[in-house]
């Protein structure tokens, strides 16, 4: 069961980088999944990810306060609006972008309610 925390937390890791350059895939909450499966697997790799110089002070933010970053913040809410203002774009269909809002909204009211990291 070790082995497969490790692969699943180092897949986590690496769609978090991949979230860093595309901003429509998140990158937090991969980071998050990692801290959880790497301190189930190896403690090397979960010490590593706590100390790393880009995702630490983020894994521990959330960890310590339920904090997120102003800037993951407004990166979060650019992706959603560009999710949102590609399916206007894209004629989807009004019920589509009703449950859109909804779900979209609702993120964001959550993510802007947490305290500041």
């Amino acid at each position: 069961m070790r082995l497969l925390y490790a692969a699943l937390g180092l897949l986590c890791v690496g769609l978090a980088l991949v979230g860093v350059a595309l901003p429509l895939l998140p990158t937090v909450p991969f980071l998050l999944l990692a801290s959880f499966f790497f301190a189930n697997s190896s403690e090397r790799l979960h010490d590593w990810i706590l100390n790393h110089r880009l995702f630490g002070p983020m894994i521990q933010d959330w960890h310590e306060r339920g904090a997120i970053r102003p800037a993951a913040k407004k990166a979060a809410t650019f992706s959603v609006a560009a999710v949102f203002g590609l399916s206007i774009i894209l004629s989807a269909p009004s019920h589509v972008l009703i449950i859109q809002a909804i779900t979209l909204g609702a993120v964001m009211i959550f993510i802007w309610s947490r305290p500041n990291g």
